[in-house]
């Protein structure tokens, strides 16, 4: 089993981290990925080189994301029978927990278990603002985009089975955003995610980590809102189409089906392409999919707006109820059957959307 801590311009907790690992697990092998530090920071990778890490340099930086996948894509070519466990260098992560996530995939390992194990956080106690809001924000967006409840979205410490490493190459995202990425591309690729309750450590008011917090927040946050920001265009698009077909018809139903064979066209396209990024060969099933799931729709659509307006309600409110009542069940459908995976990545070759510089040299001390 490998450890990878990636580490941008990091200070000395991160040989002392590697030290204690080695001292609790020696079966447990650590790839430090220096991810463009500089020569200034050459001390404290040559300590956590002489404390038992194996060091992987990066020509200059490109983001966590990238180093994740470049140590990812070291691992599978030295020992693609390892799981992985990552944990960040500012020493946010103890070993205890570390290891607690470590212990996790062995036993899932002996369970026959492929799921991703989150090392997470509680936000109890003495937590920085920008970490406790930040978190709980992304909590919400998470569920509501997925239909999963995860208490700590942003968590880096994570324990990933040999089975889903090249899976875990190939998601998007090169900086901060590529963590939840993962963790929103899970769902649709049918990868199970498991919780351990882990400390929450912020050590002096976490001014130790790189993450921006108008920058990255925009960066991390931004997947999860595609996910409903599709929705709400196609709600946008069908009401204006209601409304300019019902003023030009007078007929309401051949107004609604209309304008929802327009909005639909427009949120299956926005779906697959950029919320589920599901592009490929399985168009006529995914199509044939959504048709009967837009039929269902435009059947339910036309019940509750008939009823509503039968009774005095004004159609735009009338419009605003049916859609708030339908998309629950539509997004859960798109998610689960539409826009599912039919199978994982089966090569990390073709992971790279984003390519990375060839790194240096795996430095070998153990």
């Amino acid at each position: 089993m490998y450890v990878v801590i990636p580490a941008f311009e990091p200070g000395n907790r991160l040989p002392r981290l590697v030290s204690q690992l080695r001292e609790a697990d020696h079966g447990i092998r650590i790839l430090v990925v220096d991810d463009g530090s500089g020569p200034r920071y050459g001390g404290v990778f040559d300590a956590a080189r002489a404390a038992g890490a194996d060091i992987l340099t990066l020509t200059h930086n490109r983001g966590k994301g990238a180093a994740l996948k470049a140590a990812f894509a070291e691992v599978l070519l030295l020992s693609p029978e390892s799981a992985v466990v990552t944990a960040d260098a500012d020493g946010q992560h103890p070993a205890t927990d570390i290891l607690r996530v470590a212990q996790r995939l062995r036993e899932d390992a002996e369970a026959d278990r492929n799921d991703i194990v989150l090392g997470s956080r509680s936000f109890s106690g003495d937590v920085p603002t920008r970490s406790r809001w930040g978190n709980a924000a992304s909590r919400v967006l998470f569920r509501a985009a997925t239909g999963r409840r995860i208490q700590d979205t942003q968590t880096g410490l994570r324990g990933i089975p040999a089975s889903l490493l090249e899976w875990s190459v190939e998601q998007p995202g090169n900086r901060f955003e590529y963590e939840q990425n993962v963790l929103l591309y899970a769902g649709r690729d049918g990868v199970g995610l498991v919780e351990v309750p882990i400390e929450t450590v912020y050590l002096e008011n976490n001014s130790s980590s790189h993450f921006r917090p108008l920058i990255d927040s925009v960066r991390v946050l931004l997947p999860v809102a595609l996910f409903a920001g599709s929705s709400l265009i196609a709600f946008v698009v069908d009401t204006v189409a209601l409304v300019l077909f019902t003023a030009l018809t007078g007929s309401l139903i051949p107004s609604v089906i209309a304008a929802r064979l327009i909005s639909a066209s427009v949120n299956f396209g926005l779906n697959r392409r950029f919320v589920f990024r599901s592009r490929g060969g399985r168009f006529g099933r995914q199509l044939g999919a959504y048709s009967l799931l837009a039929l269902g729709l435009l059947a339910s659509n036309i019940v509750w707006m008939t009823a509503l307006t039968d009774i005095g309600m004004p159609l735009l409110l009338s419009k605003a109820v049916t859609e708030l009542v339908l998309f629950v069940t539509s997004y859960g459908v798109q998610r689960a059957v539409v826009f599912r995976a039919e199978k994982l990545v089966s090569h990390p070759a073709a992971a790279h959307r984003d390519p990375i510089d060839e790194p240096g040299p795996l430095v070998n001390t153990n």
